[in-house]
């Protein structure tokens, strides 16, 4: 057996650069490059092997060990999961700070390589710099915290542990079912150690990413269902994106006449004015979509892992004869909501379900007039909202409608959190697939700008905005730096209320008379942070940095703005000063956030009373 002598860095380097997927018969490299800031723990091994035998592999140095993290996580999401960038950092507080991007990517199944340094395995300089102490249990480092939220996770303590390593951390990386976060802890001694690899370690291989086909006897036992039900709804989930199964799910829904709702990660699959689609569902949720989720007597959950925010903590969907068939790759998620689990590619799936059905001439018993008028009459309530105009300034509503007429079909936008997602989710209109990336599974703050780098790292060719609040902003923005020092531009898309506003709002709906949420001053005369709002110029701060800046007040300023920053070349940022509290809300939708049944605030314990009431209601399975 031929072999070559490398360091274990080295050799990692050189396996994940000939790492490739194979999707319908389409070979893709899969893992672009590497992110990196390097400190002890990784500058002098994986630093090393990336300097000097990089390969083909891109390095992309990142500003905050977070921030590269969820960049990494949103090119893999916009390449559609068929390509990654890895991830290393030095031991320690440089580790710890990529935990939260790795829930995120964990959450949201997306694939993340991570690559943090570890303590020395030979434990010879004890305790190194920055390393945890855990007396009753010495083999435990900061790195043990990516271990409940990683879908893989191992310590390589001798460099030939490699070779058994890497190809788990590629079984679980290119799995539909199973991908997530793959952490390798590399203890930054093994880092550097040699071993004499056997070459064909390093040959090329292709990860043949199937199309599940689903089982016959889970499609007969849908049909069975569907026969006696005339209400069925689609619950159109991100596993519709990721099996590009848009067209064929157009299909179904046209055949049998069934509207379709999305869910955040879903979004986009098909075009907003598609007759049937019906928008955004739950929570977050449109007045047709959740009408139809009351009214649905079998709901088509496909490729939706029935977050609360999609079901309305269980109470979306209160017909007493409702019923629930499952299309997803992951069975973890097809036996959800005690439904009939069809364990398949969405593709696959929707193409067997659409034969039987025509077969046994099944069709909705819908009224397509009801359905034309609920969409209609939706339509109208966002013309409504994107024309809302207020004296005292711009409402948040407003500028997203100028947004969303101004940027063209082609471009990307970016969020994640505060109150722009349920904005976004009703009211954004789509055309193209691939247009709407939410992070919504974990809805981290922070992720946007960061995001959107990653989202405009994959697509070159589409213009990406990050669609953000000042207070997600100014919990991370690093990676603003990383884009213009690549060159990769990005618009940041800043809306500047004061504060946390979407959590003030839910706590002033709950009882509060609002605490802690907004950016005051705090008051010399009761020393609470009511005090006069802080004055923070956003666009100074990223004009500092590098980028171009506008600053906007009216409607027509943001769409000029807009029109302005689509000629530039760099990575620009936006900032409007909106009006706190005008985002949207309701809509027959409710969301379970418990509140004390004891308070010395009467307003408290009502709150509580009601929220008793919405509870009793919900589903219990």
């Amino acid at each position: 057996m031929n072999t070559i002598k490398l360091s274990m860095a080295q050799a990692l380097l050189r396996f994940l650069d000939n790492q490739y997927v194979s999707v319908d018969g389409t070979e893709t490299k899969f893992v672009k490059g590497v992110m990196g800031i390097f400190g002890h723990g990784n500058v002098t091994g994986l630093g090393e092997a990336l300097e000097r035998s990089p390969g083909s592999l891109t390095f992309i140095q990142g500003k905050n060990e977070q921030g590269m993290a969820h960049a990494a996580t949103a090119f893999a999401k916009q390449s559609g999961r068929k390509q990654i960038f890895a991830c290393t950092s030095s031991i320690g507080p440089g580790a710890l700070n990529m935990v939260t991007a790795a829930g995120t990517a964990t959450v949201n199944r997306i694939p993340l390589l991570l690559l943090p340094g570890d303590n020395f395995a030979c434990r010879q300089p004890d305790p190194v710099l920055q390393q945890l102490e855990n007396p009753g249990d010495y083999t435990m480092s900061a790195v043990d915290a990516f271990k409940p939220v990683s879908r893989y996770w191992d310590r390589i303590v001798r460099p030939e542990q490699l070779m058994t390593a890497a190809l788990s951390a590629m079984r679980v990386l290119t799995d539909p079912a199973e991908t997530g976060t793959v952490t390798l802890a590399l203890p930054q001694d093994v880092q550097a150690e040699t071993y004499d690899y056997p070459e064909a370690f390093f040959a090329k291989r292709v990860h043949v990413i199937e199309r599940r086909p689903a089982a016959t006897d889970a499609i007969r036992s849908a049909v069975n269902l569907l026969a006696g039900k005339r209400k069925p709804l689609i619950i159109a989930g991100g596993g519709v994106h990721y099996s590009g199964a848009a067209e064929e799910l157009m299909a179904f829904a046209t055949a049998f006449g069934i509207p379709v709702a999305e869910t955040q990660a879903g979004k986009s699959v098909m075009p907003w004015n598609h007759p049937l689609n019906m928008g955004g569902v739950g929570v977050t949720g449109t007045l047709a979509a959740n009408r139809l989720a009351k009214e649905a007597d079998v709901v088509i959950g496909i490729g939706t892992r029935y977050s609360d925010f999609t079901t309305s903590s269980k109470s979306a969907f209160v017909n007493e004869n409702v019923e629930f068939i499952n299309i997803n790759v992951s069975r973890f998620d097809a036996v959800k909501q005690g439904g009939i689990a069809v364990t398949a590619d969405a593709v696959e799936a929707l193409q067997a379900l659409r034969k039987a059905l025509n077969e046994a001439g099944y069709v909705s018993g819908y009224d397509r007039g009801m359905l034309a008028e609920w969409k209609a009459e939706w339509d109208r309530e966002v013309n409504l909202l994107y024309a809302a105009e207020h004296e005292a300034g711009l409402s948040q509503t407003r500028a997203l409608g100028v947004i969303n007429e101004t940027l063209r079909p082609s471009d990307v936008i970016v969020a994640a959190a505060g109150s722009l997602p349920g904005d976004l989710h009703r009211l954004w209109r789509p055309v193209e697939p691939g247009t709407y990336h939410m992070e919504y599974g974990f809805s981290c703050m922070g992720y946007e700008v960061s995001g959107a780098f990653g989202a405009a790292l994959a697509e070159p060719g589409r213009e990406v905005y990050a669609v953000v609040g000042d207070g997600s902003y100014l919990m991370l923005h690093s990676e603003l730096v990383t884009s213009l020092q690549e060159g990769v531009k990005m618009t940041v898309l800043l809306f500047d209320n004061s504060g946390f506003q979407c959590i003030h709002n839910l706590q002033r709906g709950h009882g509060s008379d609002g605490f802690g949420n907004e950016f005051r001053y705090r008051n010399p005369q009761d020393g609470s942070l009511s005090g006069s709002y802080m004055p923070i110029d956003f666009a100074a701060h990223a004009r500092s940095l590098g980028a171009r800046t506008y600053t906007v007040h009216t409607s027509e300023q943001l769409r000029e703005a807009i029109l302005l920053a689509r000629e530039e070349t760099v990575s620009t940022l936006i900032e409007m000063k909106v009006l706190p509290g005008t985002n949207t809300s309701g809509y027959e939708s409710w969301w379970r956030v418990d509140v004390p049944a004891v308070s010395v605030s009467p307003k408290v314990e009502a709150a509580h009373r009601e929220m008793a009431k919405e509870t009793d209601k919900a589903r219990k399975l």
